[in-house]
């Protein structure tokens, strides 16, 4: 397992060892040691699964306060351009968002820890996307903000036209407008 750095330190890439032959291939799509050891250490409750078609996009969500969410995403059936913001008050990188390509080729997955709201947006004529959660989902801790927030200024590497929200998604506030944001300067992890 290979871990790389992202512009937002938090913010990492998961490269598996992947072994393939004639057959087909096997890799280890998580190890608690090696996440752990290698990226922080942290205990994953929920399991998440979606199928979506092209042009879906969902997010920008997030649970806010005590029931904050890290995630851990993969794609298992095509293609998506998975995008984490930090939304954390303070921060020195505020605003800002890192994008990765995640495929049933490259196999790469992205932590996105507390303190940031977490989208995608579906490239391939349909995805498979699995996400494991270190928090239980809870309705009353939802959050989110807008796909199309002009602060951020996301490239979904979508035409707007193609851009298929649900009816939640395509109401949610900017992020100037948005309630209950992190601050940067508390541990979110802290029990």
């Amino acid at each position: 397992m290979k871990v790389i750095k992202t512009a937002i330190d938090e913010v990492v890439i998961i490269e598996p060892d992947v072994f393939g032959d004639s057959r087909g291939y096997f890799f280890e799509s998580y190890s608690q040691k090696k996440f752990d050891e290698l990226v922080r250490p942290i205990r994953f409750v929920q399991d998440n699964e979606s199928k979506s078609r092209y042009g879906v996009l969902r997010g920008l969500h997030f649970q806010k306060g005590k029931n904050a969410q890290s995630k851990l995403v993969r794609v298992v059936k095509g293609r998506v351009l998975d995008i984490a913001v930090d939304i954390r008050k303070g921060s020195p990188t505020f605003r800002k968002y890192v994008a990765v390509e995640l495929t049933d080729d490259n196999h790469r997955q992205l932590f996105i820890p507390r303190g940031f709201a977490h989208g995608f947006s579906v490239l391939s004529e349909e995805v498979i996307f699995q996400y494991k959660c270190d928090n239980l989902y809870a309705p009353h801790a939802e959050g989110a903000i807008a796909w199309n927030d002009p602060e951020i200024n996301i490239d979904w590497q979508l035409p707007d036209e193609d851009v298929l929200l649900s009816a939640k998604d395509a109401a949610h506030p900017m992020l100037k407008d948005a309630t209950d944001l992190f601050d940067y300067n508390v541990d979110y992890y802290a029990e």
